[in-house]
Parts: C-alpha cells; structure tokens; sequence
C-alpha cells in the first residue's frame, strides 16, 4: 500500500506533485491555532498501519518545528508504521560548532529532535560545512539529493553559452559538476565575509569570458549579499547581465527586491521553498529518492 504524503502550509504545491508522480494518497489534517498562538493538529486520514510522509521545508524553522513534531507525534498515536520527513530545505546547519564561549550548537540539537521524532530524513543540497555527512549528527536515516542535474537542464534548455560561477571554494565540486553537465567553463570566486551583511568579493581572471552568459549559482539565496556584490562586479567586465540561480529561496527581509535592483536578467530557484522564482523543479528527483528507499509499501 503507497504511503499518504502530508503537507505543512506552504508544501502544498510540492506535496500535490508527489502524490501524483508516486500514485499516493493526499493526506488530510486541520492545523488550528488558538488566539494565544497555541496550536492543535487533527488527522483527517486513517494512517494505521500507513508509513506517513511528511513534506515540510524549514525555512522560517522556529514557526514550523512545533506543527511538525505534533503531525509526528499524531500520526504515531493514530497508529502509523513509520513516519519520515521530507524536508527539501533543511534549517539549522549554520551553527556547528562553537564559535564563541557559551554559544550552543543548534544544528547538533536541531538534529536530536528531528531525530527523536521522525523515522528518517530526506533533504535538498543541505549547507553542510564542518559536517562531512547528515549521519554525523542525525540518528536516523538521512539521505540527500542534490539539485545539480535539473539546475544543468535548465540551464541546457534556457541558456547560450554560459559561463557559470560558484561563491566560494565550498560551491566549487557541485558548480563543477553541472559545468561537466552543460559542458561549460566555471569560475569559483573568492568571498570574504566581515559580517552578516558585509561581503567582499575577489573575481579570478575574466576578461576571456566577455562574450559569454554568466550564471551565478549558489545553494542558498538569504540575504543575497554575495549575489548582490558579485552582479556588481561582473557588469563591470562582462557584456551580458548575469543570471542567478539558487537551489533555496530563502530570501530574508528584503533580498529578493535587493537582488532584482542590481538589474539582474532572471532570478531562478527550484520549488524546495515556494517562491515566484521557481522555475526548477526537483519533485520528480523527491519522487525517485522516495522509490529507492523503498517507501513505496
């Protein structure tokens, strides 16, 4: 029997396309929230003896955790087999280690939690940076996919003669890997970071790629404070205006009009986060993941 597929608000799109690439049932539940912001979960679907898919992607994480832990905690009750989380965007790995005496390591907590509650974990192109793998942290199954072949087929489909460009050293395998894709050289430039907010960004030797297009790719747009920067820069030495595409539209405050300001040609992301900008779209790449994990039962 295919497992029901659950949406958290704001996964519902998403959530929908799953259902209809895997043939599996839409689950229905009411979230409610109270005057005082409490909430309360109903499960309006029988999931007894069901696994139970939960799509939630945790950008804005404070406002999310509880509906999700709470969907878990239900679908156990009411007797489900298992319960795993999709999470194509996957928060807290920024903290991981302690950078200042007294600091907490949220992403080791976040996963305890996570961890506690869920039966195993699928996620996007998470920021791992002093991790190597989820499984350093996380005691369930962890599996991740990365967006890289259906940003290379955008790519393939929408642009000439690209000339793509990585942030930093920590984009440089995956940029290179959708290069090898397109067949198109790449760049990774040098960024150093003074603040949230301040970026400086060092560009390598440019002048040979003046008639190419640039694409900027990076796995998460925030405060687009590189992209930003980095627009700026090449316009001064390239004829075309550059692309930028992210893999997530976290886009914080302002960003995404900040972005749009520089004159940017197009902003492109994937749907792990819904955003007008989604333009690539990862959930046949969810659907095949969730095959080969055999959840499909």
């Amino acid at each position: 029997m295919n497992p029901i597929i659950f949406a958290l608000p704001g996964n519902e799109i998403l959530a929908d396309k799953l259902c209809k690439l895997l043939l599996a049932e839409y689950g229905e539940l009411d979230l409610h929230r109270f005057p005082d912001k409490e909430i309360k979960i109903k499960i309006n679907t029988d999931v007894a003896q069901r696994e139970v898919i939960i799509i939630a992607s945790l950008n804005q994480p404070n406002e999310k955790i509880l509906p999700l832990l709470f969907l878990s905690e239900t679908a156990r009750e009411l007797g489900a087999k298992g319960v795993h989380l999709i999470a194509p965007y996957l928060a807290y790995m920024r903290q991981d280690k302690r950078f200042q005496p007294g600091e907490g390591i949220s992403a080791n907590y976040f996963a305890r939690l996570l961890s506690h509650y869920t039966d195993s974990l699928l996620t996007i192109d998470p920021h791992l940076h002093r991790y190597r793998s989820l499984a350093e942290i996380y005691t369930i199954p962890s599996h991740v996919i990365h967006a890289t072949k259906a940003i290379a087929k955008w790519i393939k489909t929408n642009v000439k003669n690209p000339l793509l460009i990585g942030p930093d050293n920590e984009s440089q395998q995956w940029v290179a890997e959708i290069a090898a894709d397109v067949q198109a050289p790449f760049l990774i430039l040098e960024k150093l970071r003074s603040g949230d907010h301040e970026i400086e960004i060092n560009l390598p030797e440019i002048t040979q790629y003046y008639y190419h297009n640039p694409i900027l790719i990076d796995d998460i747009i925030s405060t687009a404070k590189t992209m930003i920067e980095t627009v700026k820069q090449l316009k001064k030495y390239l004829k075309a205006t550059p692309i930028c595409i992210g893999v997530h539209a976290i886009f914080a405050d302002n960003a995404y009009q900040e972005l749009m300001a520089t004159g940017v040609s197009q902003i492109i992301t994937s749907n792990t986060i819904a955003h007008a900008t989604n333009f690539i779209d990862i959930a046949q790449d969810l659907a095949d993941a969730i095959k080969s994990l055999g959840l499909l039962q």
